[in-house]
Formats: structure tokens, C-alpha cells, sequence
């Protein structure tokens, strides 16, 4: 079997960029999905996907397979959040300094870029390949084809298959293999606001709209075409606002005049969308190990993440990175310690990141909305201008940087408890621009210290 054949399952964004990566160290590649071509049958851009946020560690391996010029057309930069209250009041909370952005990128038309730059460097794709079985022992794979079963020698193979990975169930039948996977309380349904009449934006494009409501919230991404995608988190059961209780037309619109006004007024679809779209889960995993032999999970496969740090992509690509550089510097002679070594480097990482993940929901559909939190990102926001090196906050550490996430998280952790006491003062609303912003960074110090 020759060590340069790489079988890689999976042609969505992950995947596809692996196959770049790899074919640019002249490796075959060959690219296996069970979804029909999308060129052949159009993306429907609409029901599922929500957009991506495209941030500093996804930008960083696009720029090293030589793809970032073509990407920035696809993508819009968002500065920060436009929170907008009940009443259709706005507030701006900036996610970083003044030229720092996450870019907002629609899946389709992005996969479809990473694709054909695959195979116009020479990987072979073949859709319509569903993951039967994987045998370890031989390296051999069955796939489901619209004409039957279909057997394939694997010498190497990399599962970029998704959250619901067939290389990874094909693991879980081995032994001692740890898997976990949580589905939170929240579903999610992908509605739109179109462009207006004129054909413009019908809110600010350069800013990711978020209307936070406690145990619910609608978020809004900018496209190229003037629209918005937004997606509503709702439980789907058990409390007053739920996907359980909008059971007609009457329901929906209720729901939307009390919480989301100013949103409902821009949302001519509404009604049609929401009744024909589908209501998605979200899924945490985690799993290990990721190598089984000369087979390896990688992105979602090996870590699916809830999408509240906007992550999941950008982890995924950060994988495509550091597998290539491992490749790069041991070769191709022993895959079985290229992907050991992998998955030791990475798996504190993306445990980190999906906790993160977690986390955050709880701050996007609740803090955000509330003064006290917004002053305490202010405060951080200062720390950081007075001491650049000493005081980073856990937002920009994991948005604009490539810190491990691990250290990240470690990090921010120190900073949370440190922040609790601050904003504990009684007076600090009047008081925070006077602080002693020296002695809060001495105390990160000495707890670093301990």
C-alpha cells in the first residue's frame, strides 16, 4: 500500500481544504462525500447553514495555501455587535481595536471555492459516496454508490466527515474509545432579511446583530447581496418562548412582535420561512482517541462545537494547519506517529474551545443585554489599550490570535476572577474611568505568579 494515497472522507469545508494542503505537498488525494455535487445541484444557501464568522486562525491557513485574495470577496467584515434591546434601541460593543474583525462568509459558495481549488490542483472528488464501513485492520473502506456497494484499499485515510462522522462510529466500535455528546436545550431555524426595495442593507452590514432575550435570541450576519441571515435560538420545549409553542402563523408573529420588533418589520418572509425551513439541533463532541492506525478525525469529526464562539471553522482549519506543518516535518514514511503526535498536540485545544463555545452562549443570549456587562468589556477594552502585553482580553486571544486555545482559556479564567472583584464595587459605574488600572494588572500578575 503506498503512504501517499490519502482517502479523505468528507468535501465540505474542512475536508476540502485538507485536500489543498495536502495535494500542495504532492500528495494523491482522493475526496469521498455522500452528499449529491452542489454545482451540479445548486447550494440551497437557505434552511441549515448558518454563516460562518471567518476570523484571524481561519484567515491564517487561507492565507497559506495562497487563497485569502480570493475568499475577501466573499466575506464582509463585522466590527463588532449591534445589540438591539426590546424596544429597537441599538448599542455597539466592538469585538477587538478599531480595525479588528470577524468576517461574516456564506457556506456554499465559500465550499464550492475550496473545492474547485482542490481539484484544480488535482484532488479527485467523488459524491454521492456514502461511508458503509471501515476496516482498520486492512485499510479498507465500503462505500454505498447510486450503483451499488463499492469497496476501496485506504492506505491513508483522514475523517473531515462531520459531527455525525462515519469514520467515527466505525472507532466507536473498537475498543477503548471515549465518546460524549451533548445536544443543548437549544434548537435553531435560518430565517432572512432581505436587501430592501432600493437594494441596500436594511441595517448596518459591518456588524453582527444580535437581539438577546435571557433564554433566547435572533442573530443576524451580512451577505454580499444586501441580505442578512439570521437564526433564530429558541429551547425547543419546556418554556414560555419555545419552538414546542409556535404551532401557527398566530403564534409565530406574536413571538416576533413581543421580542424581535424592529427585526419582524424587515422580515417579508417570515412566515413562509419559518414554517418551511427546518428546526437543527446543536451538538457538542467530544471523543477519543482520534487515531485508530493509520486513520485520523479531524475538525468536527473529532470535536463538533455549539456555534456561540463562532470557532467550529476556524478550529477545523487550524487542524488543516497543524497536521500539514507535522506532515511537512516528518514526512510521509509513518502516518501512524504523524497523527499520535497530532492529536497530543490538538486535543486540549479544542477541548478548551468547546467549552468556550458553551460558555458563551449563556453571555450572547443574556450578558450582552445587560449595562453591567457591557461596562466590564469597556474596562478590559482599556486594560488592554494601557497594557498591550499584560492584559489581552479572552475575546481577542481567541478571535485575533493564535494562542492555543488551551492557554487561552487558562488565561481568561485568571482574568474572569480578577474582573469579579472589580465589578463587585458598589460604585464602579461612576467610578470605572478613575480606577487604578496599574494595581488590576499587578494582581493578574501575582495570580499568574501562584
Amino acid at each position: 500500500m503506498k503512504n501517499n494515497e490519502i482517502t479523505l472522507l468528507g468535501a465540505g469545508l474542512i475536508g476540502s481544504l485538507m485536500a489543498i494542503y495536502l495535494r500542495k505537498q504532492g500528495l494523491e488525494v482522493s475526496v469521498y462525500d455522500k452528499r449529491p455535487d452542489k454545482r451540479k445541484t445548486p447550494y440551497a444557501e437557505g434552511g441549515r447553514s448558518i454563516n460562518m464568522a471567518l476570523s484571524h486562525r481561519g484567515w491564517k491557513s487561507l492565507e497559506e495555501v495562497g487563497l485569502k485574495d480570493k475568499v475577501l470577496p466573499l466575506a464582509i467584515p463585522m466590527y463588532g455587535r449591534k445589540i438591539h434591546d426590546e424596544h429597537g434601541r441599538t448599542s455597539f460593543a466592538p469585538y477587538g481595536k478599531k480595525d479588528q474583525a470577524i468576517y461574516s462568509i456564506s457556506r456554499g459558495k465559500f465550499n464550492q471555492l475550496l473545492a474547485e481549488e482542490a481539484e484544480r490542483l488535482g484532488a479527485n472528488f467523488y459524491f454521492e459516496h456514502k461511508s458503509l464501513h471501515t476496516d482498520f485492520k486492512t485499510q479498507e473502506i465500503t462505500f454505498e454508490t447510486p450503483s451499488g456497494e463499492k469497496k476501496l484499499q485506504a492506505p491513508v485515510i483522514i475523517g473531515a466527515d462531520g459531527a455525525y462522522s462515519s469514520l467515527r462510529m466505525a472507532m466507536q466500535k473498537q475498543i477503548r474509545f471515549n465518546y460524549k455528546q451533548e445536544y443543548i436545550s437549544h434548537g435553531y431555524k435560518e430565517l432572512t432579511i432581505p436587501a430592501t426595495a432600493e437594494g441596500d442593507f436594511a441595517m448596518d452590514p459591518n456588524a453582527l446583530h444580535i437581539w438577546p432575550r435571557g433564554k433566547f435570541m435572533l442573530i443576524a450576519l451580512p451577505n454580499p447581496d444586501k441580505s442578512f441571515t439570521c437564526t433564530l435560538f429558541l429551547p425547543f420545549e419546556g418554556t414560555k418562548v419555545c419552538f414546542d409553542k409556535i404551532n401557527d402563523e398566530s403564534d409565530l408573529v406574536s413571538v416576533f412582535t413581543s421580542y424581535f420588533e424592529d427585526a419582524y418589520q424587515l422580515m417579508p418572509d417570515l412566515i413562509q420561512e419559518y414554517f418551511t425551513n427546518p428546526t437543527s439541533a446543536l451538538i457538542n463532541v467530544e471523543c477519543y482517541p482520534w487515531v485508530q492506525g493509520q486513520s485520523l478525525l479531524i475538525g468536527d469529526a473529532s470535536h463538533a462545537m455549539v456555534p456561540f464562539y463562532g470557532q467550529g471553522m476556524n478550529c477545523g482549519f487550524e487542524d488543516c494547519h497543524i497536521l500539514n506543518g507535522l506532515i511537512h516535518k516528518y514526512g510521509t514514511s509513518s502516518w501512524d506517529m504523524v497523527f499520535e503526535k497530532f492529536q497530543k498536540i490538538r486535543k486540549d485545544d479544542t477541548d478548551a474551545i468547546c467549552q468556550l463555545a458553551m460558555e458563551n452562549f449563556v453571555e450572547m443570549r443574556d450578558s450582552v443585554a445587560d449595562p453591567k456587562f457591557l461596562l466590564r468589556k469597556k474596562i478590559e477594552a482599556r486594560l488592554h489599550e494601557l497594557y498591550p502585553n499584560d492584559w489581552v482580553p479572552l475575546y481577542t486571544m481567541v478571535t485575533f490570535s493564535d494562542i492555543p486555545y488551551a492557554e487561552a482559556y487558562a488565561q481568561g479564567k485568571l482574568q474572569e476572577a480578577i474582573m469579579d472583584k472589580v465589578m463587585a464595587n458598589p460604585l464602579i459605574t461612576e467610578n470605572w474611568d478613575k480606577l487604578d488600572y496599574e494595581e488590576i494588572i499587578n494582581r493578574m500578575d501575582s495570580a499568574k505568579a501562584v
